[in-house]
């Protein structure tokens, strides 16, 4: 697939994972064996992950999985919505001339794997209707302490599904933490799975038609600035082999350089003004919370690069 943020599996992560490593790089599921973008808080935006293995083709929201007939029927019951997603939706009348519709032509509700279902009644605050990023080695922490109740191909597949949903990448693009089995937040996430989390949502989203571009350059510069890094160092862990992706990451370095010198000439307005803040703000037609914040991002700026 080409276009901006097309970057397969295969590509995430240093340019060279294949689809079996994918899942390292989530929650270190052993190799043996898709809603607009996230909008998290100017504070913080952490990092993304890459989908996880054991799919071997698209999304985790495109990809249909088997169950038993017994779990088949269980979702098949009336007035019981998964918790997992959430109340149940009622379902749209058909439309006229349905019935003459040729077969296929209607997307039948995609089914919930039953480890999935498992997982949620376990730890509905990870796997409920508001998915975490989950810490690494996830995969073993989960056999560990179930090794009655989930099995092991089951859950490996099932995490795989899980960390490639549309709903799970959200929360990567949005710069959350990695969370272990007790809900309680263990590791920041990498940049590069920040990044590449923007990417694959936007990729998702777009293809709906949906002109989210203005919204992702402003993401991803923010994802930057989150970062930490310098503009090297940042480049160097998420630049990749896609050559759109790599078009938007610096129109994003662009727009972050020029946040950056509008910043520092304020700052520098602010010390040489001898004004107080709520003053400057006003002269300024800025709110004196956001210009404090502005003033605050610019001088840790300025001392990185002292320090560096």
């Amino acid at each position: 697939m080409s276009g901006p943020g097309a970057r397969r599996c295969e590509d995430w992560h240093d340019g060279g994972l294949s689809p079996a490593r994918c899942a390292d790089a989530m929650t270190d599921i052993p190799t043996e064996q898709e809603h607009s973008l996230a909008t998290p808080s100017a504070a913080s935006v952490p990092s993304g992950a890459a989908p996880a293995s054991g799919v071997p083709t698209a999304s985790a929201e495109a990809a249909p999985s088997a169950q038993p007939p017994a779990a088949a029927a269980r979702g098949a019951r009336s007035g019981s919505p998964s918790r997992r997603h959430g109340r149940g939706r009622r379902q749209p009348p058909a439309a006229p001339g349905a019935a003459e519709a040729p077969q296929g032509a209607a997307r039948a509700p995609r089914a919930t794997p039953p480890v999935l279902e498992q997982l949620a009644e376990l730890y509905p605050g990870l796997f409920g209707a508001v998915f975490l990023p989950l810490k690494r080695g996830i995969f073993q922490d989960l056999l560990q302490a179930h090794p009655e109740v989930l099995d092991r191909e089951a859950l490996k597949a099932g995490l795989a599904i899980h960390t490639r949903s549309t709903r799970y990448l959200q929360s990567v693009a949005a710069g959350l933490q990695r969370h272990d089995l007790s809900g309680q937040a263990v590791e920041a996430m990498a940049p590069e799975h920040v990044h590449h989390a923007l990417l694959e949502v936007f990729r998702r989203r777009q293809s709906r038609g949906d002109d989210l571009r203005p919204k992702l350059l402003q993401r991803l510069a923010q994802a930057f600035e989150a970062s930490g890094l310098s503009r090297e160092a940042y480049e160097e862990r998420v630049r990749g082999r896609d050559d759109a992706a790599n078009a938007l990451l610096d129109e994003a370095m662009a727009e972050a350089a020029a946040r950056r010198a509008k910043d520092e000439a304020l700052l520098r307005a602010f010390e040489n003004g001898g004004q107080t803040v709520e003053v400057f703000a006003g002269m300024y037609g800025m709110d004196p919370r956001a210009a404090a914040l502005t003033l605050e991002r610019a001088r840790q700026r300025r001392a990185l690069v002292v320090a560096g």
